[in-house]
C-alpha cells in the first residue's frame, strides 16, 4: 500500500505475465513438501481469492445488502488464505486432525476479525495511517460491514445505495448515514467476537511441554 502498482507501469500484459510466474513458483514450492493435503489447502486459497474478489466485482443489488453474502466473501478474499495458512502450518509440524482444525478455527476467525476491522478503518483513518485513501471501499462502490449495519438502521440509506454508489452524491448520503448509525460500533463488536473465538481455538489447544511451542 502506498505505492504504486505494477500495471500502470508496466502495462497490463507484463503484470499478468509476471503474476503468472510468482504463482506458479508458489505451486513448485507445496508441491516440494510432498503432502497433498497441503497442497490441496494452498490451491483452496488461491481459488477463494479469485472467487471473492469475483464476488466483489459482480454483486446484485440484493447480495450488497446482505451481511451473510459479505462474511463469505469476506472469508474468501481474507480469512480463507490464513485459516488454510495456519491448518498447513500445523500439518506440516505433524498435528493430528483436531490441532489443524484448531489451527484453522484461529486463522479462520483471526481473518474475519481483522477485515471488520480494516473495514472501519476505511471510515474512520487517514490516508496516511491506511497506507491507502480513506473511505476507499465505498467510493468504489464496495458495500462493508458499517454500511450494511447503518442500512439496517435507515431504510432511505438502502434506496440510495440500490441507486449506485458511483453517484458522489449517494456516496455522501451513505457516509452521512454511517456516521450517525451504529454501523461502526457494531461492526467493532463483531470484530471482538471473531477474535475471542480466536483466542478460544488457541486454548483449547492440547498440553504441549515443547518449550519452542511455549514460546
Amino acid at each position: 500500500r502506498g505505492i504504486g502498482s505494477l500495471n500502470p507501469v508496466k502495462g497490463n500484459k507484463i503484470s499478468v505475465l509476471g503474476g503468472d510466474i510468482l504463482l506458479s513458483r508458489a505451486c513448485m514450492t507445496p508441491a516440494s513438501l510432498k503432502n497433498t493435503e497441503v497442497v490441496s489447502l494452498i490451491a483452496t486459497a488461491v481459488e477463494h481469492l479469485v472467487t471473492g474478489e469475483r464476488r466483489q466485482m459482480s454483486t446484485s443489488a440484493e447480495q450488497s445488502g446482505s451481511t451473510d453474502y459479505y462474511l463469505q466473501k469476506t472469508y474468501y478474499k481474507s480469512a480463507s488464505l490464513i485459516s488454510n495458512r495456519c491448518k498447513s502450518i500445523a500439518l506440516l509440524s505433524g498435528q493430528n486432525a483436531e490441532v489443524a482444525m484448531l489451527a484453522y478455527e484461529y486463522g479462520k476467525n483471526m481473518g474475519l476479525g481483522f477485515q471488520l476491522i480494516d473495514d472501519v478503518f476505511d471510515f474512520t483513518g487517514t490516508s496516511s495511517s491506511l497506507g491507502k485513501g480513506s473511505l476507499s471501499d465505498i467510493r468504489h462502490g464496495i458495500v462493508t460491514a458499517p454500511l450494511l449495519y447503518a442500512m439496517e438502521e435507515f431504510l432511505e440509506l438502502r434506496t440510495a445505495v440500490d441507486r449506485g454508489l458511483d453517484n458522489p452524491v449517494n456516496v455522501d448520503l451513505a457516509l452521512e448515514y454511517v456516521g450517525k448509525s451504529q454501523g461502526s460500533e457494531r461492526t467493532r463488536e463483531g470484530a471482538a467476537k471473531h477474535v475471542s473465538l480466536a483466542s478460544a481455538a488457541i486454548d483449547s489447544l492440547p498440553e504441549n511441554d515443547d518449550e519452542d511451542v511455549q514460546r
